[in-house]
């Protein structure tokens, strides 16, 4: 059974990064997904892919608690006392009941839903450098951009040098000569760049975020904690350029961040860290590395004994990557835990309150 539909913002604006769906039902937060970038979502009702959260026992407290997936949904019967709400900062929330939504229907279109903006969006600001560096540097940063979209790499590494040259502090120039030098395999002097972008404006994330990846890839787990880290303190998802010329913010993508934790603290034992972020990588959609983080939530569900959880992320990788290589082990795993999980009685999880 599939909900979906279209959010969209009163004044035509694009919507921010952050757009949550919820289904509602008696006051508490029953399943979660993200809007995708021009607004569209799809949640099926039921599936272990969405989240649940639970709300607190104390009727004091207003906060949800986000809990493992769910295996088993949303029983139709409680349909007609839930809603769909959308939130988002800097928006007021708008709910939608969902008392059409029955056993019979197999999906519901619900149409838009306009979010009506209150505030201001501000996320982590954009370097402030770029509008004090001289024009000869803004021209040749610019000159590089146009470069490097052409895939002219040489060209544009000439003119990020002659911007940074002409104005050190131009910390968006320093990040894009880093994005340039990695795509000539030129690592070190990237990692240089990346590191003096990130040592000029501390709220500037992409350098921090492309430090990251270069740390994945050294396998080097704390420095990908480090960087991650600065990243997933800063709000990711609430990251909103002033000028959108001075990152291409079609690269930027926060979910990254999530999966590089969740990663890291995989492979140094912290066992609850990496869940909490790869659950948090699967609600933001990570499409890019969508078929790792169902092979790494299996193995940390395998780890806790949660042979359901465990059978349900490969099944999904399975489903969606049939071909992959990895896909032989995969279906062996799933018939072992199938096994273990006939074999080894159920434990009761006690109730958080």
């Amino acid at each position: 059974m599939f909900l979906y539909g279209r959010v969209a913002t009163n004044d035509g604006t694009p919507i921010p990064q952050d757009v949550s769906v919820e289904v509602v039902c008696n006051e508490k937060v029953r399943q979660q997904t993200y809007a995708t970038s021009d607004g569209g979502f799809t949640m099926q009702m039921g599936s272990r892919s969405d989240s649940v959260l639970d709300a607190s026992d104390d009727p004091s407290s207003q906060q949800a608690v986000p809990t493992r997936p769910s295996s088993e949904g949303i029983p139709s019967r409680e349909f007609t006392r839930c809603e769909l709400r959308t939130k988002a900062a800097g928006f007021r929330s708008t709910n939608r009941s969902l008392m059409d939504l029955t056993s019979s229907i197999r999906s519901l279109d619900v149409g838009s839903i306009v979010m009506e903006r209150v505030t201001k969006v501000k996320g982590a600001t954009i370097s402030a450098v770029p509008y004090n560096a001289p024009s000869n540097a803004r021209k040749a940063y610019e000159k590089g951009l146009r470069a490097e979209k052409i895939g002219k790499l040489a060209d544009a590494r000439k003119y990020f040098e002659q911007a940074v040259d002409i104005s050190p502090r131009y910390a968006s120039a320093w990040f894009r000569l880093g994005t340039v030098l990695e795509k000539e395999n030129d690592k070190d002097s990237a990692r240089a760049a990346y590191t003096k972008a990130s040592a000029i404006d501390t709220r500037f994330l992409p350098p921090y975020l492309s430090l990251a990846s270069m740390a994945y890839e050294a396998q080097d787990w704390t420095s990908v904690l480090q960087f991650t880290g600065h990243v997933m303190a800063l709000d990711p998802l609430n990251y909103v350029g002033e000028n959108s010329y001075l990152v291409d913010l079609d690269e930027w993508n926060p979910a990254d961040a999530y999966f590089y934790n969740a990663v890291a603290n995989y492979k140094l034992n912290n066992i609850e860290a990496a869940e909490k972020s790869a659950l948090k990588a699967e609600r933001v959609d990570l499409l890019t590395r969508a078929p790792l983080l169902h092979l790494l939530l299996a193995e940390i569900f395998t780890q806790a004994k949660d042979y359901a959880l465990a059978i349900a992320e490969l099944e999904t990788f399975l489903e969606l990557y049939p071909h992959a290589i990895e896909g032989d082990l995969a279906r062996e795993q799933v018939a072992k835990l199938q096994k273990l999980s006939h074999s080894v009685p159920s434990i009761e999880k006690p109730v958080q309150n």
